[in-house]
């Protein structure tokens, strides 16, 4: 997929006020500072559509942004960060919760995890979270220049294992580095191959 056109669309905190439209929406969502603004502006190649911070929680919105005039891509705010108040954390769960489980556009989630960790508690636990509610998704492993090809293997295959031991299947898994652009062209196929599927089935 070639990316034409890349343009901020709205930030809201309430699903009922997200766009009214029928494109599909693929959605990205991770830990605090696993480095989703940074994969945004990599996938799109729009270096500041998504702001990036070096502080863990900066995105506490629903941001939508349209791509190519055809589906929207979805920045949502990170989970687990301690830093927050209980009321704060607890109002972002309803928010990220409210959008998952409510827009009937959700067309993929992509659940990213930091590549240079061991499997994490809050991201299994997520990840368990939405396949109990039956939501499509991804697993998008980032910053995989930042350790050794043997490590980054490892990790993964850590996190391959926990989940096995309670699932039949594995979602689809990409690696990715937004500061080599490892995983660009393989997440925006895929993303393709399923608009394509879509609007075959829908003919």
């Amino acid at each position: 997929m070639i990316i034409k056109s890349a343009k901020f669309v709205v930030s809201n905190t309430d699903v009922r006020k997200c766009p009214e439209s029928d494109l599909p929406e693929y959605a990205f969502i991770g830990r605090s500072n696993v480095g989703k603004s940074s994969l945004i502006n990599m996938l799109t190649g729009h270096k500041g559509l998504a702001m990036t911070s070096q502080k863990p929680g900066k995105t506490q919105l629903i941001n939508h942004f349209l791509i190519n005039e055809a589906w929207h891509l979805v920045d949502l705010p990170g989970y687990g960060y301690a830093r927050l108040g209980q009321s704060a954390r607890e109002g972002l769960r309803r928010l990220i919760e409210g959008y998952i489980l409510e827009r009937r556009q959700l067309t993929s989630l992509f659940i990213l995890i930091d590549c240079r960790h061991e499997p994490q508690r809050i991201d299994l636990e997520f990840i368990q979270w939405a396949g109990q509610e039956g939501i499509p998704f991804a697993l998008v492993f980032t910053k995989a220049d930042k350790l050794s090809r043997g490590r980054l293997i490892a990790n993964i295959e850590g996190y391959r294992e926990r989940l096995l031991e309670s699932w039949e299947e594995l979602p689809p898994i990409f690696i990715t580095s937004s500061e080599a652009k490892l995983g660009r062209e393989e997440l925006l196929d895929y993303i393709d191959e399923i608009n394509t599927s879509n609007s075959i089935s829908n003919v």
